[in-house]
Order: structure tokens, then sequence, then C-alpha cells
């Protein structure tokens, strides 16, 4: 059942001491060794402490929380973030604790009449890498594994000051560290974020909030009705006015996890929140029968209220010494499952350029390059997240009519391709956006390290290349 205490790992869950024997980068080491100070311990800031630690940098991380631990919830692991984490050394552990789902289907949210399908089978050999559903605590893990040879973690490790210029932070119990970069790593809710801005980037009320909750897959393995859910493992969507919910199984199809978006009545931001189950129920008792038989098996809840951020203008602070990373500069709502992936992906490409910092005067290029390359994809992902609010709540009628038409008619061209009875389609524009092949290539073929080995040829080894350009970049500064 669902809990608002940290979750314990499952045991497949491990990582340990994999990085000391894996070579990121070609093996390059950053030249000029700088030490970094990483607030947060959520998946971006272990994954910021492991690359940056392969770069050949020192990592200090700071944790205000006295334990390490997630809540009881899954998450999703898309192949442009399965592809770092097998290279990073954990495919095993991955394919262990983890779920490759079959495909996504979208239902009417009283009927359970299917009206999209999206095959996920072949996600490897279109984007070169698969899609999995995960336990939040089995991926923290991992990281956390991968990132504990680089890091000095410090819990109970309040920030409550940063000196931009110095660079250094200073702890609620007073000491104050010195160190080289800031890495902002600290959450929706950042202290960081308001060094780099100078003020905090306002917080927009969505209208939703989400229950969250974890069932054991042995109640649905009982009944008839609910055994396919596990047998045949799908991401399933129901659609309704105002409301949608998303159920797919984790841990190796031992639990099953569901995600419940509704108005929301005066939730709070937080992860760890508890809801009533019983007023769970009764926000989704017109949906079908099935999606009641499953919260019947519901104790206990997490609600999480949804607040949505525009891009930010900029990630670094002027004194290029602070900059921010994953939730601390681009929230995601979870309409298209990346908030994770896009921190992970932040944590790579930074890994990436830092490994080429052979002289001080290199850093400020390097951070402006992470934030060229980052800032723009994850406002698109912004936007799309949004997209997908507006198409799956829309009220009973005409506009409901015309999306469950467009989606019928993508699935069953995707349902002939299945059957090699038509050529390849992109599905360009569909509102279910898993089906539009474009938006997926994007999405899911992106290689972080690439882009980060792509920007330097094209632009960092002429800007800021070998030893003769030391000079002329310093003249610059």
């Amino acid at each position: 059942m669902a809990t608002h205490e940290p979750v314990a790992a499952h045991r497949a869950a491990s990582a340990e001491g994999i990085s000391l024997h894996t070579r990121l980068y070609d093996g390059r080491k950053a030249a000029h060794r700088l030490h970094v100070l990483v607030v947060g311990c959520g998946m971006g800031g272990l994954a910021a402490a492991h690359c940056l630690g392969q770069a050949g940098h020192k990592v200090t991380l700071f944790e205000s929380a006295s334990a390490i631990g997630e809540v009881g919830a899954g998450i999703q692991v898309t192949p442009n973030v399965s592809r770092l984490l097998r290279r990073w050394g954990v495919g095993d552990a991955l394919e262990s604790v983890a779920v490759r789902p079959d495909a996504i289907v979208l239902r009417k949210y009283d009927t359970g009449e299917r009206v999209a399908y999206t095959s996920w089978a072949d996600m490897e050999r279109r984007y070169g890498s698969p899609y999995y559903h995960i336990h939040r605590a089995d991926l923290h893990k991992l990281l956390f594994d991968l990132a504990v040879p680089f890091m000095d973690l410090r819990l109970k490790s309040t920030v409550v000051g940063v000196d931009p210029d110095a660079p250094s932070v200073t702890l609620a119990t007073g000491e104050v560290i010195y160190g080289d970069l800031i890495v902002g790593a600290d959450g929706i809710k950042s202290t960081i974020q308001r060094v780099v801005l100078g003020h905090t980037n306002p917080a927009e009320p969505t209208g939703d909030a989400v229950y969250r909750a974890v069932i054991p897959s042995h109640l649905l393995l009982k009944d008839p009705e609910l055994k396919g859910f596990i047998d045949v493992p799908e991401m399933t969507g129901w659609m309704g006015p105002g409301r949608h919910i998303m159920a797919y199984n984790i841990r190796a199809k031992k639990e099953f996890n569901i995600v419940l978006a509704h108005p929301d009545d005066g939730s709070v931001e937080s992860w760890t929140a508890e809801g009533s189950a019983d007023k769970m129920r009764a926000d989704f008792a017109d949906f079908e029968p099935r999606i009641r038989k499953l919260l019947s098996f519901v104790n206990s809840t997490l609600k999480w209220r949804l607040m949505d951020r525009q891009p930010l203008k900029k990630w670094i602070h002027p004194s290029y010494k602070v900059i921010l990373l994953g939730d601390a500069c681009h929230p995601m709502l979870p309409y298209r499952a990346q908030g994770a992936a896009m921190a992970i992906e932040d944590a790579a490409v930074l890994g990436n350029l830092l490994s080429r910092l052979q002289h001080p005067a290199q850093l400020r290029g390097l951070l402006q390059a992470y934030e060229d390359l980052r800032l723009p994809r994850t406002a698109e992902t912004q936007r799309q997240s949004r997209l997908n609010q507006k198409i799956f709540h829309l009220p009973d009628g005409p506009e409901q009519e015309a999306r469950d038409a467009k989606m019928r008619a993508a699935m069953e061209i995707e349902l002939k391709m299945l059957r090699g009875e038509g050529g390849e389609a992109t599905l360009e524009g569909s509102p279910n956006q898993w089906a539009d092949r474009k938006k997926n290539e994007a999405q899911f073929a992106y290689d972080a390290d690439a882009e980060a080995e792509r920007w330097w040829r094209e632009v960092g080894e002429r800007s800021l290349g070998g030893a003769d350009r030391f000079e002329t970049v310093l003249s610059k500064l």
C-alpha cells in the first residue's frame, strides 16, 4: 500500500562498486580539478555527483534530510535515460527490478473502451534503448550507489546561504564551506534558484493534484477482470472530464503503480503529504468498474498539488560559479514522464562538458554550453507536459469526441503497421503524443553525451580548445 515514509529499495536495485569500474567520456578526466558543491540528494543531484566525479572532479553533496530514501511510487525511465544508465553500468540491475512495458493504452474513463494504442515493444530498435517502469526508491538507490565513490555526502546539512562570488555555502549550523562551483539541484522550492535569478520563479496552480498509490500485484492476479493488467504489462491511462489515471507495473511486476490526477481541493506541493483514500475513491466513483476495484485495495495514498512554472531565462549566476540543475530550473508536470529524465540528462551533459576542463579560463564557456544545450530541450518538454493535461482532461462533448476519433485513427494505423499491412507512418500531430513518431524521435533518441560531444567538435574545440588558446580566452575575460 502507499506510504508517506521513505521506502527501502528492492534488493536487486544495487550498483555498489560498479562506477569504480566504468569509464565514461572515453576515460577523459579534467586536467583542472574543481571542488563542486552539489546541493540536493535527489535524482539530479546524485546523477550530477556521479558524472562530475567520473569527469575527475571532487564533489561534496549537501542534503537537509537525516537519511537517504524515496517515497513509495513508480517512475518511468524512457530510452533517453535508460541509454545513460546502461552506459553507466546498471543495465542488468534495471532488467532485474524494472518492467519493460509492451505498450501505452488510453481508455475512456467510464466504459474502459480503448481509444488509443501505441506499441512500445520496439523501443530499443527504434530509439536505441528500452523503456522501463521502475519504483522511485529503486532508481534513487541505483543513482546513489553510482555516486557514492565520488562524493562526500553531508546529511542533516541544510543550506541557508550562498555567496556566489566566493563561492561558498552556509549551513544552518553556521558552518561555511568553500568550493569552486555550486550546483543547485535542490528541487522545486530551490534556495539556489533565488541566488541565480535574484528572485523566485513564480509557481502557477494548474488546478490539478495527484493521488499516488502502489498495490501488491497478487491482489490483481486473484481477480479475472484485473489479472490482465499484470499479465500484459502496458501503461494504461483512463481519460475523463478534469481527471485522468495512469497505471503500470513496477518491481518485476510484483507491484502495480497508480497515479490519479484530479481537481485540486487544497492539497500541498509535497511528495510526502498523505491523502484520504476514501476521498480518492469518491473522486473517481464514476470511472469504470475495474478502477473502482483497484481503488478498493488502497488503504492510504500520497497526494501532491501540481504547480506549473514557466521556463527560466537563465540557469547560471553572473559570477559563473553557481548553476542550476533538474527541478531547480525546469520542474516538469508529470504528464510526459520526463521530470527525472531531464535532471539525469542535465547531469550527463554537465559531466561530459566539464571532463574537458583543462584551465579555469574554460569554465565560463563550458557552463554556458551546458545552459545552451539544455534549456531549449527542457523548455519544450515542459510545454509537451502541459499539453497532455489539456488533452487528457477534456469534458465530455464535441472536443472530446474529436480527440477520441483522432486517437482511434492513429491506433488503427498503428495496428495495421504491427500486422505488416501498411508502411511506416509518422502520426505527427496525434493527440496521443506517444503515437507521434517525430516527437518520440526527438524525446527518446536523444543522447546527452552525443550532444555534448557534438558541441565540442562544432564549437568548443575551436573556441576553448588547446593550451595555445588559453591566453586568448583569458584576455577576453
